[in-house]
Order: C-alpha cells, then structure tokens, then sequence
C-alpha cells in the first residue's frame, strides 16, 4: 500500500527528459499494457512511447503543455499532462490530458493527487476552465466524477480497446477557482 505522505508531485521541464525518460516510458507502457485509453493499443514499443514523451517535452518546452509527476520512493508512479489553450479567445481555458498511474499503485490516490496539483497548476497559468475526455465506464470516470466534474456528453464509438470494441468516450469540464 503507498504512503501518500510520501508522495511528491513536481513538474518536469525539458532539461528533466534524459533522466526522467526511462521510468516515463515504463510508466506509459504499463499503463496501456493495464488497458488504459490513452491512445494507443498494446502491446507498446519503447520507440513508440519514447517518442510520445519527446513530443511532450517539446510541448513542454514550447509552453503549451505542463507535464506533473508524482514520485514515491523516488520513482515515478503517476503523470498527468495540462494542454494550454493558446487561441486568444481561449485564454482561460485548458485541456487535463493523459492521467497516467502505475498499475500497482492504483487506487492508492497517486490520481487524486496528480489532478489536484493540476488544478493548482491550472490556476497558476489563470486558467480557470478545465476539460477532459475518459472512456465511458473507465474507473476514471468515477475519479473525475469524485473531484466535481460536470458531464457534457458522450460521444458513443469514439475509440478502439485493445479487445476491438469502439468504445465511447464522455467529456467533463470543471470550473476552478483560486
């Protein structure tokens, strides 16, 4: 069981992505590999998934993207990702992407934690709006639910599960304030 006093959140910024890449690759793998829709279908390649988190610390490094960790032990089990808006007219606004959680280490609010600090994190960048997507009956949609997300709607056969099945996705937003 993880001791969450013992769990650190931090942001990971360009000049992190040599050290940080070979547990962000285990982590991604895993997650897809436990059947999380995040994207992509298992089995992973590590070329694949590394090349995934260089598009993301480039993201990272052009500022359109805050990519979070949590840490336990000094490993990293958990990530999530907040895609900055950038139009004019959206300002306020961003996209929480990617909650990313070790398979052994779920259901031990390593999520919880992780979009928390993003919301924090959201707040920081005067981004009062926050929206999501997760596959319709994921347990992350009851996380989503937990944290006082508002369903839009579902968009029914939205992406394809390691099975072969289209599943639907739903999409949340949440209002935050500071």
């Amino acid at each position: 069981m993880l001791d969450s006093s013992h769990l650190t959140i931090e942001s990971l910024h360009p000049e992190d992505a040599e050290s940080a890449l070979p547990e962000l690759i285990h982590l991604l793998q895993n997650t897809v590999a436990g059947g999380a829709s995040v994207g992509f279908l298992p089995p992973l390649s590590a070329e694949e998934a590394h090349q995934y988190w260089n598009n993301v610390f480039q993201e990272v490094a052009q500022h359109t993207c805050v990519l979070l960790v949590a840490h336990h032990e000094k490993r990293i089990v958990g990530s999530v990702q907040l895609a900055l808006a950038t139009k004019p007219n959206a300002l306020h606004r961003a996209e929480v992407q990617k909650l990313f959680v070790l398979q052994n280490q779920r259901r031990q609010g390593v999520g919880r934690a992780l979009m928390q600090a993003i919301e924090q994190v959201a707040l920081a960048h005067e981004r009062t709006l926050l929206v999501l997507d997760t596959r319709q009956g994921d347990v992350a949609e009851r996380l989503y639910r937990s944290l006082d997300y508002h369903e839009v709607g579902v968009i029914p056969a939205y992406a394809r599960s390691a099975a072969g099945t289209l599943d639907g996705t739903i999409l949340f937003y949440k209002e935050v304030q500071p």
